[in-house]
């Protein structure tokens, strides 16, 4: 999301890469007499799902298939790439090291002189840098390349940090089921991101700033939640994500204050479904954030959720909306469109691009006592895996090809035996000396 508010005008398994392929065998009959019948096999793609298309059609809709969990929550946070978080953890596809522990990673700046991946200094970030934006993303991808952040965004691009800088993230990590193929749903900013998280689609738009928009026609995932009697509610601190769709704002029963949210888990009271904001202005973790303000904001939320009466029931998923202009090694693959609205961009002098093509990794990691062990997920998950993991609990109609194409996140639970963290497992501590206010008032550069 930007750093500027005079930007929020509001309410203060994708088929893997693709649509995926089957295998089919097909006879090609006899070469002759010496030759016998030849079979081969034949990579015959199957058809995708379509919008409306329920996970069990042999149930009916509303139906509940996974009873072992009462409540989803999420928790996306802001701004930032897998490899800038993670990419030094020692789980999952991080950075490659060199011999002494430093990445090797560079990418080259205007002039062709490579500037290689480093520690950030201190966790305060750039104002304004990196970027995000559709035209600095897709300069950043280049073409499957992944070398132009340093052009699209300066050296800050290349910065990251270690599990000594976020100890209450790398514990979470390294304890729960972390999804290393887990890309923001389009090569673009918060909103068009974050509409992909409730709509399944971002609806032509590829930048912030955009006022509450009516829903597209397939409509909101609240919907489908309202039309069968599941709760949800967004908590929200000065901005809702729900805040994206005119529709979402009309009963404000669903959308209230994130102090609800704590009260609300501490009772044991959490609706079906629930999306729980920052304060987008200090904990987001966007620039020009202390990362340690919205570190803090997540371990009370997680924590929340954990210590809770409902948490034998209980599935959060903590990710980042897109990667904030940071570096990623690995390229987003090709991803099945949502529908047929096409980005709202000019080419030149925009950057020429479509959401068939995921954005790049960002952060994620499954929470819950389902939770596998010592569990890497190499599936293909973006934001709309959030939608199917929801639409196939309570059977709900697909909103839009992506989200009826993608993967459940499933693969992240075991339901078939004794929960492994049942017991809540103890989590380190986020570091208790953030100041957003030193930071802005420092003025980090790099």
């Amino acid at each position: 999301m930007s750093g500027q508010l005079s930007r929020r005008d509001l309410l203060t398994r994708a088929v893997r890469a693709g649509v995926g392929v089957g295998i089919g065998l097909s006879c090609q009959g006899l070469l002759g007499s010496s030759a016998g019948a030849l079979v081969t096999a034949r990579r015959v793609p199957p058809k995708p799902r379509a919008p409306g298309s329920l996970p069990n059609p042999h149930l009916p809709a509303g139906t509940d298939t996974l009873p072992h969990v009462e409540h989803i929550i999420v928790l996306m946070m802001e701004n930032h790439s897998f490899d800038n978080y993670l990419g030094v953890l020692g789980r999952g596809d991080g950075l490659r090291l060199d011999r002494t522990g430093t990445p090797l990673a560079t990418n080259p700046d205007a002039g062709g002189t490579p500037v290689r991946a480093f520690r950030m200094p201190t966790t305060c970030q750039v104002p304004t840098r990196p970027s995000q934006a559709w035209n600095a993303s897709h300069i950043a991808y280049d073409d499957g390349r992944n070398d132009g952040f340093v052009r699209a965004s300066g050296r800050v691009a290349m910065g990251y940090w270690t599990p000594d800088d976020l100890p209450f993230y790398a514990g979470l990590a390294t304890t729960f089921p972390l999804c290393d193929r887990w890309f923001s749903s389009c090569l673009s900013q918060t909103y068009p991101n974050r509409r992909f998280l409730v709509a399944g689609t971002a609806a032509g738009l590829v930048a912030n700033g955009a006022i509450a928009a009516p829903s597209p026609a397939g409509g909101l995932i609240f919907d489908h939640l309202d039309a069968h009697g599941i709760s949800w509610k967004n908590y929200y601190s000065n901005l809702p994500t729900a805040g994206l769709f005119l529709s979402a704002l009309q009963d404000p029963g669903h959308v209230v204050k994130i102090d609800q949210y704590f009260v609300d888990a501490a009772a044991g009271t959490l609706p079906g479904f629930s999306i729980v904001d920052p304060d987008f202005e200090e904990q987001s973790e966007e620039n020009p954030q202390d990362i340690h303000v919205g570190e803090q904001f997540a371990s009370r939320v997680i924590g929340a959720a954990m210590d809770g009466p409902a948490w034998a029931k209980t599935v959060l998923i903590w990710c980042y909306d897109e990667h904030g202009g940071y570096y990623d090694h690995v390229p987003p693959p090709a991803a099945i469109a949502p529908d047929d609205i096409p980005p709202d961009i000019q080419v030149p002098p925009d950057e020429p691009g479509g959401y068939d093509r995921y954005g790049f990794r960002v952060p994620a990691v499954v929470v819950s006592p389902y939770a596998r062990r010592n569990y890497v997920s190499r599936v293909v998950h973006d934001h709309t895996s959030i939608l199917k993991l929801v639409e196939t609990k309570w059977n709900l109609p697909a909103l839009t090809y992506r989200d009826a194409n993608a993967d459940d996140l499933l693969d992240c639970l075991d339901f078939t035996r004794k929960p492994a963290f049942l017991k809540p497992p103890v989590l380190p501590d986020a570091p208790a000396t953030a100041d957003g206010a030193a930071c802005r008032a420092g003025v980090a550069t790099l």
